[in-house]
């Protein structure tokens, strides 16, 4: 079970709002959110209501203000918890439909131009897990949240480009 806690203000001040399980819309409960107190699980925070907008994986915590969490500005909408996976693997294509030079992983990549040698992925499969894509490497930039399905071009995972710099799988944590 999850446990998360937001803060409209700094330093966990502020209305507070706790929660245990997704929700698709959080802006009756709090106007701003500032600072985040993960308690257990893995979380994706959302930017906008109905999961979508800039995305935020956040494992447990604590976050004294948007900028630990990456955040673009202090507008977080909804929110998912992420389900335990045991097993993890997915492949990345250079092409969309799933065409072009293939790499399988099983594991976190820190610089996806160092190891798939290709400046973007254009399609992916994920086969098992659940994984955080960041446009930047060492995972820093924008993030995507990608559960186990086909994702046959950039624009399936949310991204508006295909420029991925890192990736990692979500590990539950309690």
């Amino acid at each position: 079970m999850g446990k998360i806690i937001f803060f409209e203000d700094r330093n966990f001040q502020g209305r507070s709002y706790e929660c245990s399980s997704d929700c698709s819309d959080l802006h009756s409960y709090f106007n701003r959110c500032n600072s985040i107190r993960v308690e257990n699980g893995n979380w994706i925070l959302y930017e906008y209501p109905n999961y979508r907008g800039h995305q935020y994986y956040l494992k447990r915590g604590e976050y004294t203000d948007f900028s630990q969490w990456m955040g673009f500005n202090d507008s977080i909408r909804s929110c998912r918890l992420t389900p335990h996976t045991a097993g993890v693997a997915l492949r990345i294509y250079e092409r969309e439909d799933f065409k072009g030079q293939m790499m399988e992983f099983s594991e976190d990549c820190p610089n996806v131009n160092e190891r798939f040698r290709f400046p973007n992925i254009h399609s992916c499969n994920v086969f098992d897990g659940h994984w955080v894509f960041y446009e930047e490497a060492n995972y820093r930039g924008q993030q995507y949240y990608l559960r186990p399905g086909e994702y046959r071009r950039y624009s399936d995972w949310g991204s508006a480009n295909p420029k991925i710099g890192s990736f990692r799988r979500m590990q539950y944590l309690y």
